[in-house]
């Protein structure tokens, strides 16, 4: 079962908007909201006054625009190649990051006898996407370059935002606010945008006119060393499918990476790395808990993952709860507010974001709001 807090999610988009007072607050969904569902949380951020949302590819911004028709939607990947006419039909704004996309999207223009709207994204250190501050001054200097093109919003994305202290943040902000002082008499109605979730925390020498939280409006901690400033918003639960009762020196799992030090109890789940446990939180006999490897929150204990996770199944170490807490059919927390994203992630060796983002889609899915009751979308069995 994974379960959406949709009332947290708006609870830590007004965080932003109270973090960045003077700019707008977007929101990026790309990636199926960072696994949570895209559709439902635009819905909801949309209710509580969203009007800028960022996806990373057309596909993504095709359905998204089916169900808010009224936003704005920017896509970040930029434009592929062949593809301006999907963006046009689609009311999509792609984040042009070449001379050749700019083209491309200028002919497209053309074509259709209308200006079209468009992100310009520029390079400011990341080395990722984005044009340089060359291309700025000759986007300044040559009006032909964006021709029949309506620069809607000029931005930037941030390497190092999540440390405060990093070098990086200010030298990016001094570049691209050399590209600003290039472009801004060629535009003077574009936005400015280069905050991302950390960035948000940085001050407002980086909100300017919009900021792009993303990762801090699903209840992941997007600042390194410091505590999370977001609600938790997705709950991930797995059921007891089976108890079982081990011997000193019985192997659990592939490999028998893990054997019992002694009479051991263990609960199996219906849930592994085909759902986005990751195969890297399975642990071996000579593991402490504390170090590394998953855990489950059952039955009002934290219990250490045993063994590998294979495809479809984990199962965890329930000797130190006491006898008839668990049964078959009950539910363990996976991630939750026993159990953080980020400590999910960092017991993997990676990081929240991506723990969310591998979330399957066999999971049973629940919304929950208070003022909006719940809703469930079929997923699968878990």
């Amino acid at each position: 079962m994974l379960t959406v807090d949709l009332d947290a999610v708006a609870a830590n988009y007004n965080i932003v908007k109270a973090t960045a007072p003077g700019a707008e607050a977007g929101a990026v969904v790309k990636a199926d909201a960072y696994g949570l569902g895209m559709v439902p949380v635009a819905r909801r951020l949309a209710a509580e006054g969203c009007g800028s949302f960022f996806v990373a590819e057309a596909r993504e911004g095709a359905a998204l625009r089916a169900a808010l028709p009224g936003v704005t939607i920017y896509v970040l990947n930029g434009l592929f190649p062949g593809t301006a006419a999907l963006y046009r039909e689609a009311g999509l704004v792609p984040c042009l990051a070449s001379i050749d996309e700019l083209a491309e999207w200028r002919a497209e223009a053309a074509r259709a006898g209308t200006r079209l709207p468009a992100a310009l994204h520029f390079d400011s250190g990341l080395n990722r996407l984005g044009m340089s501050a060359a291309d700025a001054a000759a986007i300044a200097e040559e009006g032909a370059l964006s021709a029949g093109v309506d620069v809607r919003l000029i931005m930037s994305h941030l390497a190092c935002a999540d440390d405060a202290a990093h070098p990086q943040n200010a030298a990016q902000l001094g570049l691209f606010r050399t590209v600003l002082d290039l472009l801004r008499p060629r535009f003077p109605a574009a936005r400015i945008s280069l905050a991302n979730s950390p960035g948000v925390f940085l001050g407002p020498d980086y909100h300017f006119d919009l900021v792009r939280p993303g990762v801090g409006l699903y209840g992941g901690n997007p600042l390194t060393g410091r505590a999370a400033p977001f609600r938790p918003a997705v709950t991930v639960e797995a059921r007891v499918i089976a108890l079982r009762q081990l011997s000193a020196g019985d192997a659990v799992g592939y490999s028998a990476s893990w054997r019992a030090r002694g009479p051991a109890r263990i609960a199996v789940l219906a849930a592994g790395y085909a759902d986005g446990y990751l195969r890297a939180l399975g642990r071996t006999s000579g593991e402490k808990a504390q170090e590394k490897g998953g855990q489950a929150h059952i039955a009002g204990y934290t219990v250490p993952v045993a063994g590998r996770v294979s495809m479809d199944m984990l199962a965890v170490d329930v000797s130190a709860v006491p006898e008839g807490l668990i049964r078959r059919g009950d539910m363990a927390e996976l991630i939750g507010p026993n159990i953080s994203v980020d400590d999910v992630g960092l017991r993997a060796g990676t990081i929240g974001y991506e723990i969310l983002t591998s979330l399957g889609r066999r999971y049973m899915r629940r919304y929950v709001s208070e003022a909006h009751g719940a809703s469930d979308e079929p997923g699968g069995p878990i």
